[in-house]
């Protein structure tokens, strides 16, 4: 019998501009220039001192109704990192663990099975805010949490998310803020040994939205799919940068972002990066970002990209594509005595559902069809039916 290889052992640190070694310590996060791969597409003036690191000890307003099996407590900087969590990718994060104070810790134990999802609120008061929050799921536990970001802030947050063994997790991150929030953040999983999670990201307001979501793996077997959905309007910069770390052997990785961007000035971002190290043999990946014009004067930047360090993979693929709206589909529409406006809104409206309804959570896919509706009133400029 050949023995399972040793991860811990095997897997080294690898060097490459597309990601930067993640590390606690703020001097490996050094002020950016815009000048770095990481850091190209980010309008750094827009920042508002997310990257000075001025503690101002304020905190997003917390509201959530929590099972009662489900704890939280607050832990300490030094507690956080000696829980194994992905270390922060760039300095808003790593300030964001510096500048907290700790962290929340929710908490939900071994065996737990929520047939409900659960929503924790963080409500923007108009401050400079740094945030730390540790999501640990125990080993067979099943959950699904919503994270909803409201109001108005200027933030800089680390959220680490630690799945056990065997555990199935569906995480959903939405920021729907006012419109003059600025929010930097990173989203750091670390997937247990045959575990299975989803995680949703919807970013449907702010001026600007730089969200950093990395994934590793704790043992061979880990299941993840990353779904996102963003809508970018005048002015506004929203930037997604994923980083899927195949770390273990037998892993599996689907990565499918999908936005649409309308008025001057608006811009999103998508960087997809996979990394299939030499230990991750046998391992299953493909990543997709489709981006849907509907003016001129919006921009859409992605950028998908494999680095394969072993050729004994099942698979791994990319893919990429920006347009405009479809003629066919439009003159279809119309040609059965749907006005141009609604059949632009039905277009949107089916470009965004296709995958929204693969999440498998009613629940949560009605609380994003719901939100596509009331954006939808922005980017076609017609009301539509609110579910």
């Amino acid at each position: 019998m050949t023995a399972a290889p040793n991860v811990a052992e095997a897997v080294e640190t690898v060097a490459s501009h597309l990601h930067p070694v993640a590390s606690f310590d703020l001097a490996d996060h050094p002020m950016p220039r815009g000048r770095e791969e990481v850091w190209r597409f980010t309008p750094l003036r827009r920042l508002r001192g997310l990257l000075d690191g001025t503690p101002s000890g304020a905190h997003l307003t917390w509201r959530a109704d929590l099972p009662a099996e489900v704890t939280t407590s607050e832990i300490t900087t030094a507690e956080v990192a000696a829980l194994g969590v992905p270390a922060p990718v760039d300095r808003p994060s790593a300030l964001a663990v510096a500048n907290s104070g700790g962290a929340v810790l929710v908490d939900i134990p071994a065996g737990l099975e929520l047939a409900e999802p659960f929503v924790i609120d963080l409500i923007g008061t108009g401050e400079l805010v740094y945030g730390n929050i540790v999501l640990r799921v125990g080993a067979s536990a099943s959950a699904t949490v919503v994270l909803r970001h409201t109001g108005s802030a200027t933030y800089a947050s680390s959220v680490s998310v630690l799945v056990g063994d065997g555990a199935k997790l569906t995480f959903v991150g939405m920021q729907d803020w006012a419109d003059d929030t600025v929010h930097a953040g990173h989203v750091g999983l670390r997937i247990g040994r045959d575990a299975e999670v989803r995680t949703v990201s919807a970013s449907l307001g702010g001026n600007l939205v730089r969200l950093v979501e990395t994934a590793e793996y704790a043992g061979p077997g880990g299941q993840l799919e990353q779904f996102g959905v963003y809508f970018v309007n005048a002015g506004q910069h929203i930037e997604h940068r994923m980083f899927v770390d195949h770390n273990a052997p037998h892993t599996a990785s689907h990565v499918d972002y999908r936005g649409a961007l309308q008025g001057e000035g608006a811009h999103s971002v998508w960087v997809g990066d996979v990394l299939i190290r030499k230990v991750a043999e046998g391992i299953n990946t493909y990543e997709t970002n489709k981006n849907l014009v509907l003016t001129d004067g919006c921009r859409a930047d992605s950028v998908p990209n494999l680095e394969i360090e072993t050729g004994e993979i099942q698979g791994a693929g990319h893919s990429s594509t920006t347009g405009r709206f479809d003629d066919e589909q439009l003159f279809y529409l119309r040609s059965r005595g749907i006005p141009e406006d609604e059949a632009r809104r039905l277009v949107v409206q089916g470009f965004f559902a296709e995958i929204i309804r693969r999440i498998g959570v009613p629940e949560v896919e009605t609380r994003l069809l719901a939100a596509v509706e009331k954006e939808l009133q922005v980017i076609v400029g017609i009301p539509g039916d609110p579910q």
